[in-house]
């Protein structure tokens, strides 16, 4: 294959440093590494700055993971699918101000839950469709005596038009809403063909 190797008898230590060393020196090699690592810093940045939001409560991980799957008993129970099935689909609205289809991609029983937004509209911003590929993230843990839960809806950031918008609509749900249904078991998502907290809010930030 290579006779001079043989003839000079060049260490194998010696090839595998000088062959790395080449590999360390490629422009192209070099500079797909810098993508990469600029690629994972921006996708950290947005992990950072996304809308999140936590509760304490005094009950088990699961009594929380089972309240959380429930969508319609703290979120709206204008919701049509599936909330707790693994790859099953559900789409949520709030008359024609929002509108939106998620699915459910993962699960860690008692400790974790991700949903996708799959599609969305808004009909009071420019970019209907702030949400899409954003997720919605429930981390469930003990902290002390306490089963803490920690909501992260992963991508919307501080530069979305909706978010001082989604900021309030989430803050409600998760410490009110959720919180209740966790706690006390009636939580106060929006209530079937009637005003509820979304009206409130739509009424407060004039979407309607």
């Amino acid at each position: 294959m290579y006779p001079f190797m043989f003839k000079r008898k060049i260490p194998f230590a010696v090839l595998t440093f000088t062959f790395l060393l080449a590999c360390n020196n490629n422009p192209i090699q070099r500079s797909q590494q810098k993508i990469s690592m600029d690629s994972s810093k921006i996708n950290q940045m947005t992990q950072d700055k996304s809308f999140t939001a936590s509760i304490l409560v005094d009950q088990d991980q699961a009594t929380a993971y089972n309240a959380i799957q429930n969508f319609r008993a703290w979120w709206s129970e204008e919701i049509d699918g599936q909330t707790d099935k693994l790859n099953e689909t559900f789409f949520y609205h709030y008359k024609d101000i929002h509108l939106c289809k998620l699915k459910l991609i993962e699960t860690v029983p008692d400790n974790k839950l991700v949903y996708l937004v799959l599609d969305n509209e808004f009909n009071f911003i420019k970019d209907k469709t702030e949400w899409v590929n954003t997720k919605l993230i429930f981390d469930i843990s003990k902290q002390g005596e306490k089963t803490k839960v920690q909501f992260t809806h992963e991508g919307l950031v501080p530069e979305y038009e909706c978010y001082n918008v989604c900021n309030d609509a989430w803050s409600g749900y998760i410490h009110k809403s959720l919180y209740n249904l966790i706690t006390t078991g009636q939580g106060n998502p929006n209530p079937k063909d009637k005003d509820g907290f979304n009206a409130e809010l739509a009424k407060k930030w004039k979407l309607n």
